[in-house]
């Protein structure tokens, strides 16, 4: 890993802002002076102090773009054009702006900014607040390889990342963006069976978050696939077995891969 030289600047502080600048300053990426941010609210801007170990805050966005160079838009989405509106004529081109809002496309970015900015677009996800992200990430046409190979140094300081084509951030929206809220659905209902079975529900949910997070790690550690993992676990007429038909039967895997496919619809919606 290569050191950056820039100076990274969050416009907006909240929890995943905070989660990226810790980061990049836990893995190495860049020391917490090189680390600065702007927000509204003075709670939050404490807070990212602390959590990066000492980052610097600016008083307001265009402060931001003065000192730093690669520019985080860490904004609610409905906010965000009257932000662009705001540090538009700011931009330059020693910038590269990187967008964590969810829904704004790069064209909406790119309407509210000087022709030529450089631009990605980030799909992270709520688990980068504990160093186990899944992101995608598109850039726009001025962006360059090193500016791609720069978003994807920063967002595997907090997980993983692949970057793709625009249209397919959608599927990541649905699948990795909403996916932990499906997987803490799958623990809840598993506490529940433990329960059943006369667990506390304390034990039952640690039981059920520990086997979802070892079964996660077996997927991404071997080089089997979920299909064949799940076939070492599975004994003819054994427990699993009969685990695995009740879950057909109230189709289980179906309703999952409906969720994921309802959710990327309704991103492909908002994004219009």
């Amino acid at each position: 890993m290569q050191k950056f030289t820039e100076t990274i600047g969050f416009i907006g502080a909240g929890r995943m802002a905070t989660a990226l600048a810790r980061g990049c300053v836990q893995s190495g990426l860049v020391e917490a002076g090189q680390v600065l941010a702007a927000d509204p609210t003075p709670e939050a801007l404490k807070n990212f102090a602390e959590q990066t170990g000492g980052a610097k805050l600016a008083s307001d966005n265009l402060e931001v773009l003065a000192k730093a160079q690669i520019i985080v838009l860490a904004v609610k989405p409905q906010i965000m054009p009257q932000v662009l509106d705001a540090i538009a004529e700011h931009v330059t081109e020693k910038h590269l702006l990187v967008s964590i809002a969810a829904g704004v496309t790069l064209g909406t970015l790119a309407s509210g900014l000087p022709a030529g900015t450089r631009l990605v677009r980030v799909m992270p996800n709520t688990p980068c607040l504990v160093g186990l992200g899944a992101s995608g990430y598109a850039r726009g046409s001025s962006a360059s390889e090193d500016d791609a190979s720069r978003v994807q140094q920063i967002l595997e300081s907090v997980g993983i990342a692949f970057e793709l084509d625009e249209p397919l951030l959608d599927a990541v929206t649905g699948l990795s963006g909403s996916g932990p809220a499906f997987i803490y659905r799958v623990i809840e209902a598993m506490a529940s069976g433990g329960e059943a079975g006369g667990l506390s529900p304390d034990l039952a949910v640690k039981l059920a978050a520990q086997t979802a997070r070892g079964a996660a790690e077996m997927v991404l550690r071997t080089s089997q696939t979920p299909a064949e993992l799940r076939q070492q676990v599975t004994s003819p007429g054994g427990t699993t077995v009969a685990g695995l038909e009740a879950l057909e039967k109230l189709a289980g895997p179906a309703a999952f891969q409906t969720a994921v496919e309802a959710a990327t619809s309704r991103s492909v919606e908002l994004g219009r």
